[in-house]
């Protein structure tokens, strides 16, 4: 009988060969098969355990064996950027072989923002007096990273801290523990972490900047909210009757929710909530955040507190013109920058702190100290400068009727005042109508800007941008604005420096408001943008504005906003020095010398202004 054709190649003798090739092959497949089963295994304990459990693993906790962590000593590559960066890495806190002994573990809720930088928001009550025992960001893998103070959230006086998520903590994110350092007045020593760290909580969720309900402040009709990340592109928002407030810690059961009234660009109304019988310190602060159609609740760390009228404004009459800017790390550009404009009118000065570390707090202490009237408010937040100067509209209209926005390396001057021999604040009133006009009140005056280059210096001029830059482009471009705060709209949409105002008869009394653009001969801000490169290469960090592309994205090259003949990156052309002067124009640095300089004692012909002084 003769076997089926399709047998036979299994009936024939198989080779040596091929007999010892089919039996490598068959164990070989073996082990791999045994290798993936043992990396499963492994992965799925890895993945099960919690971060605080992989954290304990790492340390041996006993009194007698703690390990200290490893330090981190990679740094971000920033040698393109100035010193001053947001993000960077002292090399006396990365000491490779210890670091000081923690004192204590604090709750804390972090957030990652671009260029990997890490805001962590610790317990209320810490102030920058304590940062002589220092603060460290702990990651769960034992990497670490100087925490840096940066001041406390208005509405639960929680402390903001920045640090750099180091490179090996980049795959697996998870935030870090905020821990304060043993000073060596508590007998800290440079050797190991306390064992304190084996009772501290489970890590919680790092958060995402891109999706973040993160400040919000009442008035007394409504409350405001601010989130990044639902209305992403500008002019298309999500309609206001799809979305809901939503009042209540994550654990609260008794959760409360009131419609949103208005929705544009990362700025949100809605009402106040009935909170009878919440059960909790109202006053301490409830957690508020957005409600999307599909019941998505955005990630917060804002805070909902009842509306009350400011002590400060309480038997005070208003201020009439106060200013209001974003700054970071503004230091020694701000004292001439309030001084002249105090001279001319400003009666007080609003500065959103984006974040500095140059010393701002000391310069305004100085400043206060004077006689000036600066306040600091702490604005963390990335790329929100639309959202900064609605907050500013709102939180200022108490105290002040108008409010000018301009950047500090922009100063505002009317050519009428060349033959003033001294500043007067009735100057900036000028500018303001003072009587009604027919039909619709101005609520918003425009001055359009002259853009200044480097005026052939290398480094930032000791006396001031007033005196150091005096040759500008021939074209005007942009403009910046003094708003009546009455006059804003209920959406607080702006696009920077000018806001949407009220149009149909919602404004008090049932006014109805228009914009006036004063013509350069009467007023012109000179922006002092394009300064000596060291100064002008941190425009590369990041752009404030929320709709404003970074630079180093090669997106929208032949935007206004851009320095013409730049590429994304900061390289320094040869003719940096040399660039956007067509005009030499000195009228600002003559009348200011005339008003705040004074001779050298040395003489030569040498000026001393005020804010040297």
């Amino acid at each position: 009988m003769k076997a089926p054709p399709r047998l036979l190649p299994l009936l024939l003798p198989v080779p040596a060969a091929s007999s010892r090739l089919f039996e490598t092959t068959t164990r070989g497949r073996c082990a791999f098969l045994l290798l993936c089963l043992f990396l499963f295994v492994s992965l799925s304990i890895f993945l099960s355990l919690s971060p605080n459990q992989l954290l304990l693993r790492s340390f041996d906790y006993s009194p007698s064996a703690a390990v200290a962590p490893t330090v981190v000593a990679a740094r971000p590559n920033l040698s393109a950027f100035p010193s001053n960066s947001a993000v960077r890495e002292s090399a006396d806190h990365l000491n490779k072989s210890s670091v000081p002994e923690a004192r204590e573990n604090l709750e804390s809720v972090s957030i990652l923002f671009p260029d990997w930088e890490v805001v962590v928001i610790g317990p209320a009550g810490i102030s920058g007096e304590e940062e002589e025992s220092g603060f460290l960001c702990v990651y769960p893998n034992k990497a670490t990273s100087p925490a840096r103070f940066s001041g406390n959230l208005r509405a639960t006086n929680q402390s903001i801290f920045t640090c750099w998520m180091p490179e090996k903590c980049r795959r697996r994110l998870q935030s870090p523990v905020l821990v304060r350092r043993k000073s060596p007045a508590e007998g800290g020593k440079e050797e190991k972490l306390s064992s304190s760290f084996a009772t501290r909580k489970t890590t919680k969720p790092l958060l995402r900047w891109t999706f973040l309900a993160y400040e919000s402040l009442s008035t007394e009709s409504d409350v405001v909210l601010f989130v990044k990340g639902v209305n992403n592109k500008q002019g298309v928002n999500r309609p206001a009757h799809e979305l809901k407030c939503v009042f209540g810690n994550p654990d609260d059961s008794a959760v409360k929710t009131t419609a949103v009234t208005s929705s544009e660009q990362e700025v949100f109304r809605c009402a106040h909530p009935d909170l009878t019988g919440y059960g909790k310190n109202v006053t301490e602060g409830v957690r508020l955040t957005l409600e999307l159609p599909d019941g998505v609740r955005v990630p917060s760390v804002a805070h909902y507190s009842p509306w009350r009228r400011s002590s400060v404004v309480v038997g005070e009459a208003k201020l009439q013109i106060c200013a209001a800017t974003m700054v970071y790390n503004a230091a020694k550009f701000l004292k001439e920058w309030v001084i002249y404009h105090s001279g001319i009118g400003v009666e007080k000065f609003f500065l959103y702190d984006n974040g500095s570390d140059d010393g701002l707090g000391i310069v305004v202490g100085e400043l206060n100290r004077e006689g000036y009237r600066v306040e600091t408010v702490p604005w963390i937040w990335a790329k929100t400068q639309e959202a900064g100067f609605s907050h500013a509209a709102v939180y200022a209209r108490e105290s002040c009727d108008w409010m000018m926005y301009i950047d500090v390396d922009e100063f505002l001057f009317s050519p009428r005042w060349n033959s003033a021999a001294q500043p007067s604040d009735r100057m900036l009133k000028s500018l303001i109508p003072r009587k009604k006009s027919a039909g619709r009140v101005v609520g918003q005056v425009t001055i359009r800007c002259n853009e200044f280059g480097p005026s052939g210096r290398v480094t930032h001029p000791p006396d001031g941008v007033t005196q150091g830059y005096d040759c500008r482009r021939k074209l005007d471009n942009r403009h910046k604005s003094i708003v009546l705060l009455e006059a804003i709209d209920d959406s607080l949409l702006n696009a920077v420096h000018h806001f949407r105002l009220r149009g149909g008869g919602g404004g008090e009394g049932g006014k109805l408001f228009r914009t006036k653009q004063v013509g350069m001969e009467a007023a012109v801000v000179n922006h002092y943008k394009y300064q000596a490169w060291s100064e002008f290469r941190a425009k590369f960090r990041r752009r404030v504005s929320a709709y404003v592309v970074d630079w180093r994205r090669a997106v929208n090259p032949a935007s206004k906003d851009r320095a013409p003949g730049l590429g994304f990156e900061p390289v320094k052309p040869g003719d940096w020095e040399r660039r956007f002067c067509e005009v030499r124009d000195d009228r600002l640095k003559s009348l200011v010398r005339r008003w705040y300089g004074g001779l050298t004692a040395e003489g030569g012909g040498g000026y001393r202004m005020a804010w040297q002084r």
